[in-house]
């Protein structure tokens, strides 16, 4: 697999895994998000449209462009995350009250009212003193590092590197 190849195959896998371990978590294991993990959730839908477009694209610069629009994406969840985490940490406050988002189907009071309340600044759920958003941080702006410099290396082909 060549480095350009390389890119796109991780600007699909990395984000659509983030938000499938997000919806496992979430509907298999009951971590529900609470609205700084919504945010984060937004980036990687669009890093996943995006590249799956660059798939479909004809030509080198156009597939080319959505995958650094997909890797800039992932890389916007990835600040969100460590934002986030600075939050559960308590190294900074948060900038909003925090409560998780109520449904937009049925009745909106019933939504509400029966809504759980998670709130921003206690991570449900870590691993070795890392939370999700921890991980997400480190992940997705790993990753969005990495599709960069794969796609550099694509199109300068004699650079030393990677």
């Amino acid at each position: 697999m060549n480095s350009r190849n390389a890119a796109y195959a991780l600007a699909l896998v990395v984000p659509a895994a983030a938000m499938g371990g997000a919806l496992i978590s979430q509907y298999g294991f009951g971590l529900y998000p609470c609205e700084m993990c919504w945010w984060q959730r937004y980036p990687h839908i669009a890093a996943i449209v995006l590249a799956l477009l660059a798939f479909t694209m004809k030509g080198r610069g156009a597939g080319d462009m959505a995958v650094i629009l997909a890797a800039i994406a992932v890389g916007i969840s990835g600040l969100i995350g460590g934002f986030h985490a600075g939050v559960e940490y308590g190294w900074w406050e948060g900038i909003t009250a925090c409560a998780t988002v109520a449904s937009g189907t049925g009745n909106p009071l019933d939504a509400i009212m029966n809504a759980p309340l998670v709130r921003c600044d206690v991570a449900p759920w870590s691993l070795f003193g890392i939370s999700l958003a921890g991980f997400n941080f480190l992940i997705s702006t790993g990753c969005a590092v990495f599709i960069f410099a794969l796609l550099g290396k694509a199109r300068n082909p004699g650079r030393k590197g990677l």
